[in-house]
């Protein structure tokens, strides 16, 4: 069995065995719900693997792998409500199978598991005394930056532009916190000096900010038939993305109006649609998005080059390429 599919056993096998009480089953039977959508499973195999990289086992990680995923599937669930969304992972999204009081309460009883998770880590268990608090600080740090980023999110919304700096910074919240935080608490779990967990987070945060500037690509021009959903959206809904950002920012003035005007028209056609892609194009957006994408990869693998090849760095790299070259 290969890396990568050991983790992913173990991850299931972890989420299968996690205790979850039956009563109140408009509590409890959302979470349940929530954790058998699947998904990539990304964030806790970062963490297993931020352990194996760091000569740890990563079966020691796996309690920290649980608390990181619960996270972020109570994250989900909240952003489903705050962004109308009525589905995910092609299923009704919680807050539209029940309703938004029971989201609302699954979610943050999630959010509780999650910390429950690190309680596992106490010299009772054979850990290092001081372990339990610095991840519980790497945790709960991630927590409030994640919170931070959505915030920033929902404030973009309302604004007409957006500087690059400062969607960078929110999607460095937003979307790359938990990557770089669940690669530290792996190389925490390991024994890894502070040296190293910085440098294994760096390698978290610039994946995840290149994940989220190539999800804004792909939203622009991704095959259809392979998306998964409708290409253009973010257009559709008018959200601030990388493309858009630059876009409005190289425009002359006649087409940063019209790109604007179809923003702010949440019911704009195909054909509007059309002509903000075809400007993303004609203003070379498209290919410096593509640039940026590359540039935040190779910040990725240059920071991967501190570690010693293993089967472990391995299956990051591995991770990182169908990051790098998804088609959805």
């Amino acid at each position: 069995m290969n890396t990568d599919r050991l983790l992913s056993s173990l991850i299931i096998e972890a989420l299968n065995a996690l205790p979850v009480p039956s009563r109140p089953k408009s509590l409890y039977d959302p979470v349940c719900y929530t954790l058998g959508l699947g998904g990539k499973r990304i964030r806790p195999k970062l963490v297993m693997i931020g352990c194996g990289m760091c000569g740890g086992d990563p079966r020691q990680a796996v309690n920290a792998a649980l608390a990181v995923e619960l996270l972020h599937n109570f994250t989900l669930i909240h952003d489903d409500i705050m962004d109308q969304a009525s589905s995910r992972r092609g299923k009704p999204a919680v807050h539209v199978r029940w309703d938004t009081n029971v989201a609302i309460l699954s979610g943050d009883v999630m959010f509780n598991m999650a910390f429950q998770q690190l309680n596992h880590y106490t010299p009772e268990n054979g850990f290092p005394p001081e372990l339990f608090g610095q991840l519980h600080h790497i945790f709960s740090e991630a927590t409030r930056i994640v919170c931070e980023g959505q915030a920033l999110d929902m404030e973009f919304e309302t604004a007409l532009e957006v500087d690059l700096d400062d969607y960078i910074h929110m999607i460095s919240c937003k979307t790359a916190a938990l990557l770089d935080a669940s690669l530290k608490m792996g190389a925490l779990i390991a024994g890894a000096n502070s040296e190293t967990v910085e440098t294994i987070g760096r390698l978290g945060l610039e994946a995840g900010i290149a994940f989220q500037i190539q999800d804004d690509l792909l939203d622009a021009v991704a095959d259809p038939d392979k998306f998964g959903k409708r290409v253009g959206g973010d257009i559709y809904e008018g959200k601030k993305t990388w493309l858009s950002i630059e876009a409005l920012k190289r425009a002359q003035p006649e087409k940063k109006s019209r790109i604007l005007a179809i923003l702010q028209n949440f019911s704009c056609t195909e054909e509007d649609v059309r002509f903000v892609v075809d400007a993303y194009e004609k203003l070379g957006v498209l290919a410096d998005s593509e640039e940026a994408i590359k540039n935040h990869y190779i910040s990725c693998l240059s920071a991967l080059r501190h570690f010693e090849d293993s089967a472990y760095k391995q299956a990051i790299l591995h991770l990182i390429e169908t990051l790098r070259d998804r088609e959805n």
